[in-house]
């Protein structure tokens, strides 16, 4: 798709039924991604999902999905200690969930966890730039690389990511100059999420731009719905059916 100038779609899921309409609508890649521990499970940080709960979700959306790329997060914790346990937590999330491949933060300092998964068979996604399980390390989640040395790094970090055989990667929160000459420098997909349009593609959190949420509103975000007054309409429209005894009505009973 890089090479025929097709950019690429990509969103999160989480389960079943929201990742078969995923897949259904046409979506080239499913990210089922750590912040699940954030919109699913309440957590102010990516840190807290384990490995098993990531397999939870990524065993869901596989049996939802028919024909999209299905590409799961390890989690922090699961890959960062030594490269035996991350090639590890890669064959358990494979042979338990049914995924297609992996995505885990970081560059030359994962180096060796990332060959030791890609000799394994496996495929490896990188992501780069704003890195979510380090934020106790970056202290915000503001753009990163915008100094000159950070963006000398983030360009050799993707070439390696490419030379050692990843199959693509994520750059989040980047300049778009920056991450537009990453994509042009690397021959791999490159997905970006607050990185402008002249990558190879966009990812966003799905319940973010069905906008299932008000509280995070990023200049990156473009909510397509607004679920969130639609979804508190409909309850709040059930609940005075209910006790107005109209729900259910003569044709809604046996």
């Amino acid at each position: 798709m890089k090479a025929e100038g097709e950019k690429i779609a990509m969103l999160t899921a989480y389960d079943f039924t929201l990742a078969g309409l995923v897949d259904q609508a046409g979506i080239d890649v499913i990210l089922v991604g750590d912040s699940a521990s954030n919109v699913i499970a309440g957590h102010e940080t990516t840190l807290p999902i384990t490995l098993d709960q990531m397999i939870y979700h990524a065993s869901a959306v596989i049996r939802g999905v028919k024909r999209a790329l299905v590409v799961v997060d390890l989690p922090f914790g699961t890959y960062q200690a030594d490269s035996k346990e991350a090639l590890r937590s890669a064959i358990k999330i494979m042979k338990e969930s049914g995924a297609h491949a992996v995505k885990l933060e970081g560059g030359f300092q994962e180096r060796s966890s990332i060959e030791r998964i890609l000799q394994a068979g496996i495929p490896v996604m990188g992501h780069l730039g704003l890195t979510p399980q380090s934020i106790y390390k970056f202290g915000t989640y503001t753009v990163r690389a915008k100094e000159e040395a950070e963006a000398q790094q983030l360009i050799k970090d993707a070439k390696m990511l490419e030379e050692i055989g990843c199959f693509g990667l994520v750059l989040e929160k980047v300049p778009a100059h920056l991450a537009e000459k990453v994509a042009s420098l690397v021959s791999i997909p490159v997905i970006g999420i607050g990185a402008g349009n002249g990558v190879d593609g966009q990812v966003l959190v799905l319940h973010d731009m069905l906008g299932m949420s008000k509280e995070f509103s990023p200049r990156f975000l473009r909510r397509y719905l607004d679920l969130h007054t639609e979804i508190i309409g409909a309850i709040q429209q059930y609940t005075k059916d209910v006790k107005k005894q109209d729900f259910p009505n003569e044709s809604e009973q046996y």
